[in-house]
């Protein structure tokens, strides 16, 4: 994963969504905003935290992107939605036993509590930025804010 950081903080919701855009945060700001406040967001919060390490341990996430109801202001999320853009190297084969499993939609939701969705950057065919931007996309054709994890706590 390439290294990117961001000094700016997470903007408000407005009043229930990020205000629409990509916005790039590491770990420990995205844990700060949305994995605290009661049990459940710790929890969700917990599970995150073992995604991202998952998918970093692999050596090929290029990009890992946050959306749905954790990054909102709904007080108990469902879940954790997360889309996962590899490297064209990534072979499932080759990771560690524990990160298969985010790359099987429902071992995923069995073993983390998450959603995941993942490609590899070949398989974007419009571009991997227009790729994330679909991500913005609610189920009711409006738009949402969602988040980048763009560094690796030390």
């Amino acid at each position: 994963m390439r290294e990117r950081h961001t000094s700016f903080p997470i903007p408000s919701l407005d009043p229930v969504d990020l205000p629409v855009a990509v916005h790039r945060c590491s770990l420990d700001q995205a844990l700060a905003k949305f994995g605290s406040g009661n049990p459940r967001r710790s929890a969700l919060g917990a599970e995150l935290t073992k995604i991202f390490n998952a998918a970093f341990s692999t050596g090929h996430l290029t990009r890992f992107i946050v959306f749905g109801s954790f990054v909102t202001a709904k007080e108990k999320p469902n879940d954790i939605d997360i889309f996962l853009m590899m490297d064209d190297k990534f072979e499932i084969s080759e990771a560690a036993e524990y990160s298969k499993n985010l790359f099987h939609h429902r071992m995923a939701q069995i073993t983390f509590g998450a959603s995941v969705f993942w490609l590899r950057r070949k398989a974007a065919l419009e571009g991997e930025d227009r790729m994330i931007e679909n991500w913005q996309i609610k189920r009711d054709g409006t738009r949402r804010g969602i988040i980048e994890i763009t560094t690796h706590p030390k």
